[in-house]
């Protein structure tokens, strides 16, 4: 299947790969077939980019790249829409922004109380507002953390 992306050209892409949100994700509810880009170079950055609309495209990472780890419960209503049966088969991803594109070294931020939920099997997923978070400090070794500006 080919695909048009404004931002990546035409693309072929497996159909069996393609991701669907049933409901869209908030702002873009016609939106609801995506297709993941590893981006060229990087070991953190994905591409999202919308079958419906080719001027859409999101930028994604897995959260554990940042070092944000996720502790929520899913509703019924939200299990059964991604037809989870292990929570294993869960991929959790956040929306990145680049503020400030003019500036040498841009600041990259990411939608961390808003994370997409995809289950991997099913390729159906869900955005999850968390309207309350608290924080918790781990300390780990630094030594080999991860500079998405070198990614």
């Amino acid at each position: 299947m080919e695909i048009k992306s404004s931002f990546l050209g035409t693309q072929s892409v497996d159909a069996d790969t393609i991701i669907t949100f049933p409901n869209g994700i908030p702002g873009f509810e016609e939106d609801t077939r995506f297709k993941l880009f590893h981006q060229e170079g990087s070991e953190v950055v994905y591409w999202m980019q919308s079958l419906d609309t080719d001027e859409l495209l999101f930028s994604v990472a897995q959260p554990s790249h940042f070092k944000i780890n996720y502790s929520f419960i899913l509703t019924d209503e939200e299990e059964a829409l991604l037809k989870l049966e292990s929570n294993e088969d869960i991929l959790i991803l956040i929306i990145l922004q680049k503020t400030d594109a003019s500036a040498e070294k841009p600041i990259i931020k990411g939608s961390i109380t808003s994370p997409l939920i995809i289950n991997e099997k099913t390729l159906l997923g869900l955005q999850k507002h968390l309207p309350r978070v608290d924080q918790s400090i781990t300390l780990t070794d630094t030594s080999h953390e991860v500079n998405v500006f070198d990614a």
